[in-house]
């Protein structure tokens, strides 16, 4: 997991209320663990960096053992960095797919639904941009025109998820708008 998409996952689980290190290791892991696993080595440093930045704090409590266990909370800076981040989210976030839908999922905790908004609109703009994993001489080729099956496929699918979620994109919007 990029350390953007790391950063904002931490923000955004502890933006949903405390836990200890290992539930939001779990939340994580949960969440695009599949795709972009995240070690120990990764989040507990990311954790000590934002702790130094203030914008998570920690305290102990009671563990179910002997143990206590360490809980993690959002503190008011960091909040505010989490709403700063869910309301401007970067290029890559917008463009990249796994970025997004990480992105997507704390979307809901921008309390203003016209920054909600703003965002689906960006990336609903990115979508509709035209653009191709193949390209012949500067235009980007459709589906139609490739003649190797693979590239087709390629072509078929990115065609039917994005015209997918360019749908769905619309639909909140204009819920949101509303």
């Amino acid at each position: 997991m990029a350390s953007g998409d790391l950063t904002l996952s931490i923000l955004g689980f502890l933006g949903e209320g405390p836990m200890h290190g290992y539930e939001l290791k779990a939340r994580i892991f949960q969440l695009s663990g599949h795709i972009r696993p995240v070690s120990d080595g990764a989040l507990y440093p990311a954790i000590a960096r934002l702790e130094k930045a203030g914008l998570v704090d920690r305290h102990e409590e009671e563990g179910t053992g002997a143990a206590r266990r360490q809980v993690l909370n959002l503190t008011d800076a960091g909040r505010a960095e989490l709403l700063r981040r869910l309301r401007e989210p970067t290029d890559l976030e917008i463009s990249d797919q796994t970025r997004f839908f990480v992105l997507l999922t704390f979307l809901s905790q921008l309390p203003d639904r016209a920054d909600q908004a703003g965002v689906l609109r960006r990336r609903l703009e990115f979508l509709e941009t035209p653009a191709s994993f193949f390209y012949q001489d500067g235009k980007p080729q459709r589906a139609e025109e490739v003649p190797d099956p693979f590239h087709r496929g390629m072509l078929l699918i990115a065609r039917a998820t994005g015209e997918a979620e360019k749908r769905w994109l619309r639909e909140v919007t204009a819920e949101l708008g509303a």
